[in-house]
């Protein structure tokens, strides 16, 4: 399994923008898809977004699209989340994932990150 760290998060105010990045602790080859999760306190991880490495297609939740973009850095193996308009409902620890799409679009995951924690206050 292909090792993850993610970085970029911190404490902001309600409708700042964030940045987060995850990249692989060893350059791998193989990557199919690369995807975002968050876990808020007390509920369960629920997806946030994906995006397909060979072409760039992003996926979005609907709670976060218009306001979260990925991105990929194919020479970094680096994967991104762009976060804007933030709010307190974003508040969460996210996860960087790697993994594949089955052959109906759904992705799942082979390895998930030890994550970073986002803070989002009014």
């Amino acid at each position: 399994q292909v090792q993850l760290v993610e970085s970029g998060g911190r404490s902001v105010q309600a409708g700042e923008s964030l940045k987060l990045s995850c990249v692989a602790s060893e350059r791998t080859y193989n990557i199919y898809t690369r995807a975002w999760f968050r876990q808020a306190p007390g509920k369960e991880r629920t997806f946030v977004a994906k995006i397909r490495w060979r072409d760039g297609t992003p996926t979005y939740a609907d709670v976060v699209k218009g306001r979260f973009t990925i991105s990929r850095d194919m020479l970094g193996n680096a994967v991104h989340l762009e976060m804007r308009s933030l709010k307190p409902e974003d508040t969460a620890v996210y996860y960087c994932s790697d993994g594949r799409d089955d052959y109906e679009g759904t992705y799942i995951p082979n390895s998930f990150g030890q994550g970073t924690q986002v803070t989002v206050s009014l």
